[in-house]
C-alpha cells in the first residue's frame, strides 16, 4: 500500500515493496523491523542488496508512525508514482498490441475498487486505465493494497475531461464500449477483438449521459439473481475477461 506526503510516497508491506522491486520502481531506501526472519523476508533483503538500495533496520514503533500495524515490517520509501499522459498511453498500447485493451473509468472514486479493477485489468493484459483528474479515484495506500501491485506495472492517466480523452482514443481507431446495465445488448454480442476502451461507471449514478451519448457501443451483463447490479469492480473484471476470452478463441 501508498501513502502520499508532498513528492514522497511511502510503500507499506511485504508484497507491495516486492512488487516495486520487481517492476524496478525508483525506490530510495526501506525501513526493516528489527528481529524480522522469515522466508519471505529473507527473499526480499536478498534483492534489495542486489539492487543496492539504502535499507535500515528499526523498531516497530518508528514503523508504526506510519501506518500502526499496517505495514507488515517493511516500509519503502519512493518518488511520488506518475501519471502518464493520454498521448503517452495510446501510443504505447498501439505499439504493443494491433487491439489493445484500455478501461475509462467515469466517476469512480471508492479507491477500493479502483484498486480491484486495476488488479484484474493487469491480470486481463490491459494496456493503461485512464481516469477524470476531478472525481476519479486516488492512487493512495488503499488502491496501491487493493491493487495487490498492479499500479505498479499498468499506466494510469488522469484527464482534465473524460469525453475528450474518449474523441482521442475514437481517433486512433479504438470502439468504445460502455457497461450500460439497460442497453439491451449483452457483453457477448460485443466484438471485443478490435482495439478497445471499455468505460465503467459508478455504483450510484453510473456512466454520466455526456459519455453514453458518444460511445460505439452499450453493453450489460447479463444476471438472473434478485440484487440487479454488480459491484464495480466485479463488472469490470467480467468484460474485460470476455474480451480476454474472444482474443483467444
Amino acid at each position: 500500500m501508498t501513502v502520499m506526503e508532498n513528492d514522497t510516497a511511502y510503500l507499506f508491506g511485504m508484497h507491495s515493496v516486492m512488487e516495486a522491486l520487481d517492476s524496478n520502481r525508483k525506490i530510495e531506501k526501506i525501513l526493516l523491523k528489527q528481529g524480522l526472519d522469515t522466508p519471505q523476508f529473507r527473499e526480499l533483503l536478498d534483492k534489495i542488496q542486489q539492487k543496492e538500495i539504502p535499507f535500515q533496520f528499526v523498531p516497530v514503533e518508528k514503523l508504526n508512525n506510519f501506518t500502526k500495524g499496517r505495514h507488515q515490517g517493511v516500509i519503502a520509501v519512493i518518488p511520488q508514482l506518475d501519471y502518464t499522459s493520454i498521448e503517452e498511453l495510446i501510443d504505447s498500447a498501439l505499439s504493443k498490441s494491433d487491439s489493445p485493451l484500455i478501461i475509462l473509468l467515469d466517476g469512480v472514486s471508492d479507491v477500493r475498487n479502483f484498486g480491484a479493477i486495476a488488479r484484474s485489468a493487469e491480470c486481463a493484459g490491459a494496456s493503461g486505465i485512464i481516469l477524470p483528474a476531478k472525481g476519479g479515484a486516488a492512487v493512495n495506500a488503499d488502491a496501491v493494497k487493493t491493487s495487490a501491485g498492479a499500479l505498479m506495472r499498468i499506466p494510469v492517466s488522469k484527464v482534465p475531461n473524460l469525453r475528450i480523452a474518449i474523441y482521442s482514443l475514437i481517433e486512433r481507431g479504438f470502439q468504445i464500449v460502455a457497461a450500460d446495465e439497460k442497453s439491451l445488448k449483452t457483453i457477448y454480442d460485443v466484438d471485443f477483438r478490435k482495439a478497445t476502451a471499455i468505460v465503467m461507471g459508478s455504483e450510484d449514478r453510473g456512466i454520466s449521459d455526456s459519455v453514453l451519448a458518444i460511445v460505439d457501443e452499450k453493453a450489460k451483463i447479463p444476471q438472473f439473481g434478485k440484487i440487479g447490479s454488480l459491484n464495480v469492480s466485479v463488472a469490470a473484471s467480467i468484460i474485460m475477461f470476455e474480451s480476454v476470452r474472444q482474443r483467444n478463441v
